[in-house]
Parts: C-alpha cells; structure tokens; sequence
C-alpha cells in the first residue's frame, strides 16, 4: 500500500528490502458525540489476544461514553 510508511532496511543476509511499518491505530470514539473513549489503542488481532473484560467496560452501551451513556438511559426510563 502506497499510503504506508515504508522504510529500507538492511537484512543479516546483506540484502536491502523495502519494510512496511505497521499504522498506529485510530482512538476509539463515542458512538454519538465522537468523543474520544479512555480505552487503549490497539489493533484488532491486539485486542483478540485480551480477556473479555479487558476489551470492554463491564457496563451498559460500552460503546458510548459516559455521558452519552447516561443520557440514553434516562431516555429509555423517561418513556
């Protein structure tokens, strides 16, 4: 891919190669205000690896933040 760093490194064999860097990947976000979560940044083959309540908050909509998170429940108790 074009778009990724790619760097000459130098083998043990003494053959030049080109080497594709891995990208860093993105925050995670709020689903509704597009905040940015407090989770770690990882990729996904990263985040396979982890237990399951390491990989997401052991709460409801964990893919909210806080806030939003409290204001979709007051909606959904409020009807």
């Amino acid at each position: 891919m074009r778009s990724s760093l790619r760097t000459k490194k130098k083998t043990p064999g003494g053959v030049t190669k080109w080497v594709v860097k891995k990208r860093r990947p993105s925050h995670a976000k709020c689903g509704i205000c597009k905040e940015k979560l407090n989770r770690g940044r990882l990729n996904p083959t990263q985040v396979k690896k982890l237990t399951k309540t390491q990989k997401r908050p052991s709460r409801p909509y964990p893919e909210l933040c806080s806030r939003c998170m409290r204001a979709k429940i007051k909606t959904k108790v409020n009807r």
